[in-house]
């Protein structure tokens, strides 16, 4: 079993690989700091391979992939959770190249990481891909237009690819991880006020609940929802209890609700 977990250098990322890790899969990690690359490593007391890598560039990426399976084997399991915060701005008043770099980093990454890994994937009929994706995929919040049309596109990507691959036993999950005080969250924080209500309100969690509900997807138990939509707020054993009616009805789909 062969993991590899973008933006694996501290936060979110960092929790998953450690506890994919302690489980018995061998990790790789990558993300553009070096220096955090090798904090999560000493953490999981060497047993990881550090690959500094910016997602949102093919040439690094094909290197990442590259270097990947030539050092621990075809991945298995991939982890896409590099993400960008993107201007926090009314739209009119973001740099539009700012903007668009949310959309390298949060939708072209995952794209180009899927499109080394996936082919083979399909070739063993097997594999797994877990893409995080937010709240914001699918409700709009004030000042965060780069971040919301990212993850949403995200999680429209991740539906696609499930229905594609589906037949040739891959899956894909898009996974809400919650409110996790990440860096990027705090540097949102001070500047949005509804994420101090949230954190306010109780709702933070710790990267440990995202990494456990990952670990569970990676386990292949919820492969018969391939596609839908995963929060740390829901009850995934339910979910999974409840595969065919979740199936049937279209639920944890991107849907218009009609009249």
């Amino acid at each position: 079993m062969i993991a590899l977990v973008t933006g694996g250098g501290r936060g979110i990322g960092r929790a998953i690989a450690l506890a994919l890790a302690k489980n018995g899969w061998a990790v790789a990690i990558a993300a553009r700091s070096a220096q955090e690359l090798d904090e999560t490593v000493k953490l999981s007391e060497g047993r990881m391979l550090a690959v500094p890598a910016d997602v949102a560039d093919p040439a690094s990426v094909k290197a990442l992939v590259s270097r990947v399976q030539q050092e621990l084997g075809p991945v298995t399991l991939l982890v896409n959770n590099a993400g960008a915060g993107g201007p926090l701005s009314p739209f009119c008043e973001n740099d539009p190249e700012e903007w668009w770099r949310c959309q390298e980093v949060n939708l072209r990454g995952p794209m180009l990481l899927c499109r080394e890994i996936v082919p083979g994937m399909l070739a063993r009929r097997s594999g797994r891909i877990i893409n995080i994706v937010s709240g914001a995929a699918v409700q709009s919040f004030p000042d965060m237009s780069a971040y919301v049309v990212s993850k949403t596109a995200l999680l429209r990507f991740s539906e696609q690819l499930a229905l594609e691959l589906k037949p040739h036993g891959v899956s894909v999950f898009p996974v809400r991880p919650g409110v996790v005080r990440t860096r990027m969250f705090e540097e949102s924080r001070a500047r949005l006020a509804f994420l101090q209500q949230m954190v306010d309100r109780g709702l933070a969690i710790t990267p440990d609940v995202v990494a456990g509900l990952v670990l569970k997807l990676a386990s292949g138990c919820a492969d018969a929802l391939s596609g839908r939509f995963f929060s740390v707020d829901e009850d995934a054993d339910e979910m999974i209890r409840r595969a065919d009616e979740i199936v049937a009805s279209e639920r944890y789909l991107l849907r218009a609700q009609k009249l």
